[in-house]
C-alpha cells in the first residue's frame, strides 16, 4: 500500500523497519510503533491515511504476538536498552569511520539510521540530553558528508563547528527528502568480505563494510556548538571509574531501586552485543546509586 503524501515524514522509519525485518525484528517493531504514533499526529482523519495507519496497527499486533516471548517487546526497559544500544553501535561505527577519514555511503547511512533510531527512542519517554546531542550530531554529519561527496569536496573528519544551529535543526523526519534515501537503492550496503568482518554487534549484522584495519576509538575532546559526545560512547573504559566506598545508612527510595535495576538491564543488553564499555558504564552507575543514593 502506497504511503499517503500527508504521512511522508514517516517514510524513513518505515524503510528502516523493512530493512531490519530479518536482521532484528525488535528494531522493526519499534520503528513501526514510532511511525504509527507519529502518523496518528500527522493525519488520522483522511480516509487514505486512516486506512494506512490501521494496516500498520495490524502489522504491529501481529508482530507482538509473534514476539510474545521476546523480553525486548514485553518489557519496555529492555526494549529501550536494545534500541539505544543498537543506535549507539551504528553511531560508533560511523564516527570511527569518519575519524579515520574513510568517507563512504555506508557510514553516511549509519549516521542517519542512528539518528532515526534515537528518534524512535521517544516511544519510551523523553530522550536524555546525551541522546539528543548524539541525534543532532549524527544527522548533521550525515548531511554534511553526503553533500561534500556529492559536490566532490573532502569532508573534514571528526567534530567541527556546525554552520549554525538552524542547519542542524532543519533535518526533520524527512531527512534527506529525495536526495539520498528517496528509494534506498543507492545506499544499500555491500556485505563485508570475510576478512573485513566488524565482529559482533548491529553494524556487522547490517552488513556495513568497514574500511581497512582497526580504528583507534579515541574519545572526542572538541565541542561542536556545545555538543559533546561523552567518552563512554566511543571507547570501553580501561579501568572502572573510582567509586565511592559504601557508607552505612544510605537511604534508598523505591525509585532508586527501579533506576538501579534499569542500569543493570541496560548492562545486560549491552553484553548481548559484547559491548563491554557500555556494560561497565551502566554497572558503575548502578553501583554508585546503591552506595551513595545519588546518580
Amino acid at each position: 500500500m502506497a504511503l499517503p503524501a500527508q504521512l511522508r515524514p514517516i517514510q524513513h522509519y518505515l524503510r528502516t523497519a523493512q530493512e531490519h525485518e530479518k536482521r532484528d525484528p525488535v528494531v522493526t517493531y519499534y520503528c513501526r510503533l514510532y511511525a504509527m504514533q507519529t502518523g496518528m499526529k500527522l493525519d488520522s482523519k483522511t480516509p487514505e491515511c486512516r486506512k494506512f495507519l490501521v494496516k500498520l496497527m495490524d502489522q504491529l499486533e501481529s508482530m507482538k504476538k509473534e514476539l510474545s516471548d521476546n523480553e525486548s517487546i514485553t518489557q519496555e526497559v529492555v526494549g529501550n536498552a536494545h534500541i539505544e544500544n543498537y543506535a549507539l553501535k551504528l553511531f560508533m561505527y560511523a564516527d570511527n569511520e569518519d575519524r579515520g577519514e574513510r568517507f563512504h555511503k555506508n557510514m553516511i547511512k549509519s549516521f542517519y539510521t542512528s539518528s532515526l533510531l534515537l528518534d524512535v527512542l521517544s516511544v519510551f519517554g523523553e530522550l536524555s540530553e546525551e541522546n539528543i546531542q548524539h541525534r543532532k550530531y549524527a544527522r548533521w554529519k550525515a548531511t554534511y558528508i553526503h553533500n561534500c561527496l556529492k559536490n566532490g569536496e573532502t569532508p573534514q573528519p571528526g567534530p567541527a563547528a556546525m554552520e549554525g544551529d538552524e542547519e542542524a535543526d532543519e533535518f526533520g523526519a524527512e531527512g534527506f527528502s529525495g536526495q539520498a534515501f528517496s528509494h534506498g537503492g543507492s545506499f544499500r550496503a555491500d556485505p563485508p568480505s570475510q576478512d573485513q568482518s566488524l565482529g559482533p554487534g548491529p553494524a556487522s549484522e547490517i552488513g556495513f563494510a568497514p574500511g581497512p584495519g582497526p580504528v583507534p576509538m579515541d574519545p572526542p575532546t572538541t565541542n561542536y556548538n556545545n555538543i559533546q559526545i561523552p567518552p563512554g560512547a566511543h571507547a570501553p573504559a580501561n579501568s572502572p571509574a573510582e567509586l565511592p566506598h559504601p557508607s552505612g545508612g544510605v537511604h534508598l527510595t523505591p525509585e532508586d531501586f527501579t533506576r538501579a535495576q534499569k542500569f543493570c538491564k541496560y548492562a545486560g543488553s549491552a553484553l548481548q552485543y559484547e559491548d563491554v564499555g557500555t556494560a561497565i558504564q551502566n554497572l558503575q552507575k548502578a553501583l554508585k546509586l546503591l552506595t551513595t543514593g545519588k546518580e
